[in-house]
């Protein structure tokens, strides 16, 4: 198994003003605590992949003079990566301009091995006449805004497309998920969490998702073409900043949430189907992105840095 060990250490930013105020001391305590471990395990090389709990380890691993690498999976880079990149020795990432002006080995997000064994897109996609395989994918919590919109988009659509729907809708949405396509009488597929995302990868024409990184990397690792709603709300607004690469190199629709998000996503939807070529176009740039040994990178470059 793999050793976790555990320090005191909370997220600052967007917390409040006594959050804000305490924060020299909550982060003090954190990196003494981080000394300790890295003090106790003696790591020729530490690597951090963002998010606040990696800053007390990484400032520690760089008071100690250990060889720091950070990954960065975002386009934006989130505070703490912003951060440690002054001492890191290395940065990786998952776009390709994530550190703008900086020595930056882009080398994508890695993903599951079978997710890259997947035919190409021209042996999977359907011909013009099949009935398009929508897949939707709202993450482990569900995008409530996908949850509410797919119904009553495909009811918009009616019989102008032959459809089949799976929708991934996170665990605590079904029953509301359930009852919004009920309501609009759309025979969906619908399933809180789906195991074998290579399989769901495999019969899918099209996804409808949001444009976390590691979502954009497996729709690169396996050539789907993909319309992408940005979570609005996220840091820096990094999900759309994500998508932008991807519209950029005509490996995806980017749908911002709107009002008029229905009529929009209907609108895509009925074009793709009629423009199989236009999908399989976008299915193949998709493809083009792809960093099929991200993962094997992160580890030769960690080796690297760790070695005498």
């Amino acid at each position: 198994g793999i050793a976790i060990e555990t320090i005191a250490v909370r997220a600052l930013r967007g917390k409040g003003v006594l959050r804000l105020l305490a924060s020299p001391w909550l982060i003090a305590r954190a990196v003494l605590q981080a000394l300790a471990v890295l003090r106790k395990h003696r790591p020729r090389a530490v690597i951090s992949f963002g998010g606040f709990a990696a800053g007390p380890g990484g400032i520690a691993a760089w008071l100690l003079k250990v060889p720091l690498l950070v990954h960065e999976q975002n386009r934006t880079p989130g505070i703490t990566n912003r951060i440690l990149a002054r001492m890191a020795r290395q940065l990786l990432c998952g776009f390709p301009d994530s550190f703008p002006g900086r020595d930056c080995h882009w080398l994508g997000n890695p993903v599951r091995a079978e997710l890259t064994a997947l035919p190409l897109p021209a042996q999977r996609l359907r011909a013009n006449d099949a009935a398009l395989h929508l897949l939707v994918l709202g993450g482990s919590q569900g995008a409530r805004v996908l949850n509410q919109t797919l119904p009553i988009v495909l009811a918009r659509l009616g019989t102008a497309v032959p459809y089949q729907v799976r929708h991934q809708c996170g665990a605590n949405q079904r029953d509301a998920t359930h009852d919004a396509y009920s309501r609009m009488q759309v025979r969906a597929g619908i399933e809180p969490f789906i195991e074998d995302m290579a399989a769901a990868y495999a019969w899918a024409d099209l996804v409808i998702c949001r444009a976390g990184a590691l979502t954009l990397a497996e729709l690169c690792a396996v050539g789907a073409a993909s319309v992408l709603v940005p979570y609005p709300h996220a840091v820096d607004d990094h999900q759309t900043r994500n998508a932008e690469f991807m519209v950029a190199q005509s490996a995806a629709v980017l749908l911002p949430e709107s009002p008029d998000l229905a009529r929009h996503l209907a609108a895509q939807i009925l074009r793709l189907h009629r423009d199989r070529a236009s999908l399989l176009a976008m299915a193949q740039a998709a493809r083009a992105l792809a960093q099929p040994r991200a993962a094997e990178q992160v580890a030769e470059a960690l080796i690297a840095q760790a070695s005498p």
